[in-house]
């Protein structure tokens, strides 16, 4: 039997509820200075400030030519360069660039715990803390104490954090015209959901002939959101009769590479997932060609976009949470962090790294950075903030990719802007977040876990064996007759020793 942890609900609850909402969707030109004197949590400075280096997540606009980079380089007094990741394979990219020494400044990523922490306990970081005590009076009083003690590793603080605000990142995104078209109703079940991608395929609603693809999927997703909810395995390590088990080792990882491999061997998952990036899945679907695709909701607005001028009478929607054959659904639902913002060691100037943040987090800098100007970017209707479109799509729709760290009482409320700039995407994310009953919203319990050594080493390298081998499988490269001989090479990898530090501290939290 799976349970959930109840004190962790509101562990989680209680951080979320302070966050609200998170930013969504996926830039520094300028060369005026301001000249403003220097004091705490002034917007500008006088004397000669250092130019900055900074490597953030990928964005499709160029982060220096982007309008937030000269309104940031004009409020802080900062000239920044801005370089970004790739949009696949980002982990692996920035490990050669950490470990090459590389410059930067200040390096923004997703969420990875285990990777920060091998970062930190390599000595790749510099602890934050005596300088964010000397230069960060406005990082002190936006960023909350608990969010700092979660990413604190041995007593020292090496990254700041934008803190997790919605639950549910992705589902299944079908076009529904195709439904209507061949009389179908939205699949609520797997075995629905075959047989609508089996209607796709055999009576082609989008006219592709041997083009037709009925769900695309790109390359590195192993564990497809939604279905893998619906074999009990929402997140990376899911609650089995009180102990948390990886995928891996969970009774219902068979099943669920049972499922996956079987739709791919009827031709109902994509022939060519296995060499689609990312772009190439999402041009399948905004072509024509694909009826189903997994994506997440910040996706959708650009997604319609491209999909209208292609098919301007093409509908779609998410599938809700499926149910599996053992009475199973649900989605991951995301606690702690969405991203980290560190200096590494090879930084040039990390006391001026930490007076940048500080700088962006002034309260009208952060207000600016978030959602723009009033009257320009957005307005006040009945208390809350609404986007002044196209101005705030044109101007503010990345502002969140420049974002350190939040102002974790404010952001929430700007944020009410930020979700509405785009209704379709509005639309997408209610669906995921508002929408679906509580009980298919799994908390992933480690989201909010403090350091554990074992599992900041090992969590990388065994979920990359654990993918590759589950895409191997789903391809029908490998069959499940090898699985409990590379259960026991993954459990001598590492999972051993990581199970146990993560159970010894999984059991003492729900004392």
């Amino acid at each position: 039997m799976r349970k959930f942890s109840k004190s962790f609900a509101l562990a989680g609850a209680a951080v979320l509820l302070a966050s609200s909402l998170a930013a969504c969707s996926s830039g520094n030109g300028g060369n005026n200075a301001a000249t403003a004197p220097d004091s705490p949590g002034s917007t500008a400075a006088a004397e000669s400030k250092p130019d900055l280096k900074r490597l953030s997540v990928w964005q499709d606009k160029d982060y220096n030519t982007y309008p937030v980079a000269s309104m940031l380089q004009e409020k802080t007094g900062y000239k920044v360069t801005y370089d970004m990741m790739p949009q696949d394979k980002w982990a692996e990219k920035l490990n050669l660039i950490m470990s090459s020494g590389e410059p930067y400044d200040l390096v923004t990523t997703y969420n990875d715990m285990a990777l920060y922490s091998d970062y930190a306990q390599k000595g790749a970081l510099v602890d934050l803390t005596p300088l964010i005590d000397e230069y960060g009076p406005n990082i002190k009083k936006a960023v909350s104490q608990q969010s700092m003690d979660a990413l604190k590793i041995g007593g020292k603080l090496y990254a700041l954090p934008v803190v997790v605000t919605y639950k549910v990142n992705s589902s299944i995104l079908i076009r529904t015209d195709w439904l209507d078209k061949l009389g179908l109703k939205m699949p609520a079940t797997t075995d629905e959901l075959t047989a609508v991608l089996k209607a796709f395929q055999e009576k082609d609603p989008g006219g592709n002939g041997d083009q037709n693809v009925p769900l695309t999927i790109r390359g590195d997703l192993p564990m497809l959101d939604n279905i893998v909810g619906a074999f009990g395995m929402p997140n990376t390590w899911n609650d089995v009769d009180g102990q948390l088990v990886p995928r891996l080792l969970d009774p219902a990882y068979r099943d669920y590479v049972g499922y996956v491999s079987d739709l791919y061997k009827q031709g109902l998952l994509d022939k060519e997932f296995v060499v689609n990036k990312d772009a190439t899945a999402k041009e399948k679907f905004t072509s024509g060609k694909a009826g189903a695709i997994i994506v997440h909701w910040a996706d959708v607005g650009s997604i319609a976009e491209a999909l209208t001028k292609n098919a301007p009478d093409a509908k779609f929607a998410f599938i809700p949470a499926l149910t599996g054959p053992s009475g199973e659904s649900g989605f991951s639902g995301n606690a702690g962090f969405d991203r980290l913002t560190f200096v590494p060691k090879a930084s040039k100037h990390p006391e001026d790294a930490v007076k940048w943040i500080n700088a962006t987090l002034e309260p009208e800098t952060f207000k600016n950075l978030a959602i723009g100007e009033e009257g320009r970017h957005y307005n006040m209707e009945d208390g809350g903030y609404v986007p002044i479109l196209p101005a705030f799509n044109d101007e503010r729709n990345l502002a969140n990719n420049y974002i350190s760290a939040t102002d974790e009482a404010n952001y929430p409320l700007y944020w009410q802007a930020r979700v509405h700039k785009n209704p379709v995407q509005f639309e997408a994310f209610d669906a995921l977040n508002n929408k679906q009953p509580d009980d298919v919203m799994i908390t992933n319990v480690l989201g909010l876990a403090p350091f554990m050594p074992e599992y900041a080493k090992n969590n990388l390298p065994l979920e990359s064996m654990v993918g590759d081998y589950t895409i191997k499988l789903l391809a029908g490269a490998e069959t499940l007759d090898g699985l409990e001989a590379f259960q026991a090479k993954y459990k001598a990898a590492g999972e051993e020793a990581t199970a146990k530090e993560i159970n010894d501290w999984y059991a003492a939290l729900e004392k």
